[in-house]
């Protein structure tokens, strides 16, 4: 068994209750918690919601500026965010909201990498045509702030099998990966079927491709 890496201690800076109203009508009551020592220096914020348990339902949700402020339909951010929201708050547990834009390589880049998407590229050759990563995500700080809201065992909810893998890495107790929806559009559904195919995201593929032709 591989040793777990050591990773420095963050705490808990600050706690703020936040009323949740989102577009459609839903509402959900939130504890914010900011955190000292993430050693990315990024300002991550957990969502705490509803009565977590001891094994909570965890998201780690990296910031998409376009689809979780402007509705973007290229990806399935938006959705993902308000979906996890609800499911978390009724089960009990944290959104992590990580500041980890266009899968860590930031706003801009990820914009340039649209770019490269309408001429045919999918999202991961796009990044690498750019010279970037395909996917640049950490979640040591994630690992942080979960450990620093005494969470050592959790329910991941996430299509996306490296988050699980990471977090198990930096010795966290990944119980169980929860798939969360699939919110596909005419506009994302290349981008969905990418992710099953290079990242082996858990998504219906055949239903992907079904789309896509169509």
């Amino acid at each position: 068994m591989a040793d777990i890496p050591v990773v420095p201690a963050a705490t808990p800076r600050a706690r703020v209750r936040v009323p949740l109203h989102f577009a459609d009508g839903y509402r959900a009551d939130a504890e914010l918690v900011t955190f000292h020592g993430l050693t990315d220096g990024q300002e991550h914020v957990a969502v705490v919601l509803g009565e977590p348990g001891p094994v909570p339902l965890v998201r780690l949700h990296s910031e998409c500026l376009t689809g979780d402020v402007f509705g973007s339909a290229r990806c399935d951010c938006g959705p993902q965010l308000r979906e996890a929201v609800e499911r978390i708050a009724d089960r009990g547990g944290v959104l992590l909201y990580l500041r980890q834009e266009g899968r860590g390589i930031g706003l801009y880049n990820k914009l340039d990498a649209y770019a490269l998407q309408d001429q045919g590229l999918d999202t991961y050759a796009a990044n690498a045509a750019l010279g970037l990563p395909e996917d640049a995500r950490d979640y040591t700080a994630a690992a942080q702030m979960l450990t620093a809201l005494g969470i050592g065992s959790l329910d991941l909810l996430s299509n996306n099998p490296d988050k699980a893998g990471q977090l198990r890495t930096l010795g966290l107790d990944v119980r169980d990966r929860v798939p969360t929806g699939v919110f596909s559009t005419p506009h994302n559904v290349r981008y969905l079927r990418a992710k099953a195919l290079q990242t082996q995201h858990t998504l219906p593929l055949a239903e992907l491709a079904e789309r896509s032709a169509g």
